[in-house]
């Protein structure tokens, strides 16, 4: 099997001020990140729902919906995505507001790019250090609850469903033939005739949209990239 590499990390700048947005975004980008910069409240959380971001950083000003309602929407709907608050909103008492109400991390303008790089990359570290969240594919996968982010979606998985997405995840990419599927997600040789991962591939589809998951003609199947998408 193909050794995939490694997706660059993509982040949500949630900023209505262009001059610091397009700064920031800049920054990142020299750093190896993939940016993606939203102005408005409503726009900011749609797409953080998306499931095709690793961390929003999130301005508390924002037209709309402000900064605390997004975190505060997003973790009522089960989101886990990482969120570190930038604002000039400097007390206490809006540290905590934020912090209390779901965001991860909280950075006060002025800022040092230095220093909000270093809490960027150590909130992705602890991400990762979790297992049971997985990223590929414009899907977020969380293995604990077999609940899945997709397209701005919440998507419930039964728990064949879930381990089948989950070891296509882990192996994006790669093409996995039914044999291996059938022995790697459940467990036992395959016998002639069984189409038992046909029909889950085609439940995933349904949940996920069908271009997701890629049939290769004699060979099996693929979730399609290891970029986010």
């Amino acid at each position: 099997m193909s050794q995939s590499r490694q997706p660059r990390r993509r982040l949500l700048i949630a900023e209505d001020e262009a001059h610091i947005a397009s700064y920031l975004s800049e920054r990142f980008t020299t750093h190896g990140f993939r940016t993606t910069v939203v102005s408005d409240g409503e726009t900011a959380r749609r797409a953080a729902m998306s499931g095709g971001y690793d961390l929003m950083i999130l301005d508390i000003g924002l037209p709309g919906e402000d900064g605390f309602t997004v975190v505060a929407r997003l973790r009522a709907a089960s989101s886990a995505l990482p969120v570190i608050i930038l604002s000039a909103r400097d007390t206490v008492a809006d540290t905590v507001y934020g912090l209390e109400g779901g965001a991860d991390d909280y950075l006060t303008k002025p800022f040092s790019f230095e220093e909000l790089l270093a809490r960027v990359r150590l909130r992705l570290r602890l991400r990762e250090a979790d297992s049971s969240v997985l990223r590929r594919a414009g899907i977020a996968l969380e293995t604990r609850t077999r609940q899945a982010y997709a397209d701005g979606r919440i998507i419930q998985l039964s728990a064949r469903e879930a381990a089948l997405l989950e070891h296509l995840m882990r192996n994006a990419g790669s093409v996995l033939s039914r044999e291996d599927l059938l022995s790697d997600v459940w467990g036992y040789e395959a016998s002639e005739g069984s189409n038992v991962v046909d029909v889950y591939v085609r439940y995933l589809r349904r949940k996920l949209g069908a271009s997701r998951i890629v049939t290769v003609r004699g060979q099996g199947y693929r979730l399609e990239g290891d970029e986010l998408a």
